[in-house]
């Protein structure tokens, strides 16, 4: 029997395939609850991982499961259906969500998991699918000191960066604050990259000066690609998950009654691009749909 705990993953997607492949990598028992959402699943099943067909299975033979899925609905729907984590799970065990959430139902979450005999850390995720699979992650915790003490080395099998934000919610409040920064950004630039190309400014120049003063940073990185030749492969977080994220930082602030006019304007173009029909299309497209006349706003 192993000394490690059983962990379940639900939701082997982008950012799920390489946090379970780093677990793997750490000696710890797996099982992936087995979804039509998941990535290719094969070379996990050849390392010892092993599907289950639903989240109360998964969580009956699971000492911690790990939810990497969408948004708040999936996160409750995979806790809370009838088939669902709740349903099976056992006195003691850990539910460690690190999907982007509604902070308010990420406190009630936690009160249900609680309440039904359970332990439970919010820890949302930074950084791209990239460092997933490097197991280079950044986590933002909310929970209890010591629970995150018992946590830390499974954490620190994909995660090289982990902040304790404070109680249940305050991870995901962290990384919406966290998001709205980074997509606002991102919205800026490919506004300016649209402008740039429709005024003939040829990348590199405007790149380079971007990259010298102001506008340098992370975000600039990753869209470069894109001003440069057109490659999205970088910064693959869809147009309508910055629309998700943002939904849910403005829902936050108006819970918290803070400003948000200029969060409202940058969701109001990704509810445009995706309206439009872009939802699917990686962030740094939205140069090419703004260039192309797309996903404008009124003045």
């Amino acid at each position: 029997m192993s000394a490690k705990p059983h962990v379940g993953l639900i939701g082997v997607g982008l950012m799920g395939h390489g946090i379970a492949a780093n677990i793997l990598k750490n000696g710890y028992p797996l099982s992936f609850l087995d979804h039509p959402g998941n990535q290719p699943v094969a070379d996990l099943v050849a390392q010892g991982a092993v599907a289950r067909a639903s989240g109360a299975e998964l969580a009956a033979q699971c000492d911690i499961v790990l939810l990497c899925v969408t948004g708040t609905p999936q996160v409750e729907d995979a806790l809370f259906r009838p088939e669902g984590v709740l349903a099976g799970m056992k006195p003691g065990t850990i539910v460690i969500d690190c999907s982007t959430a509604i902070p308010a139902s990420t406190r009630a979450i936690a009160a249900r998991i609680v309440a039904a005999g359970g332990r439970f850390l919010d820890a949302a995720m930074t950084r791209t699918p990239k460092e997933a699979a490097e197991g280079r992650l950044n986590l933002i915790v909310g929970g209890p000191d010591e629970l995150l003490r018992d946590v830390l080395p499974l954490l620190r099998s994909f995660a090289e960066n982990i902040t304790h934000a404070g109680p249940a919610g305050a991870g995901h409040q962290l990384k919406l604050l966290h998001n709205f920064v980074s997509l606002g950004f991102s919205a800026v630039l490919a506004e300016a990259g649209a402008a740039a190309r429709r005024a003939g400014v040829p990348a590199g120049v405007f790149a380079e000066v971007l990259g010298k003063g102001g506008g340098g940073g992370v975000i600039l990185e990753r869209m470069k690609p894109f001003l440069l030749a057109d490659d999205a492969s970088g910064f693959t977080f869809t147009l309508s998950n910055a629309l998700k994220d943002l939904t849910y930082y403005t829902a936050m602030t108006q819970e918290l009654g803070a400003a948000s006019g200029v969060a409202q304007a940058a969701r109001a173009l990704y509810a445009d691009a995706v309206g439009q029909g872009h939802e699917a299309r990686p962030i740094p497209e939205l140069i090419a749909i703004l260039a192309d006349g797309g996903a404008s706003r009124p003045g």
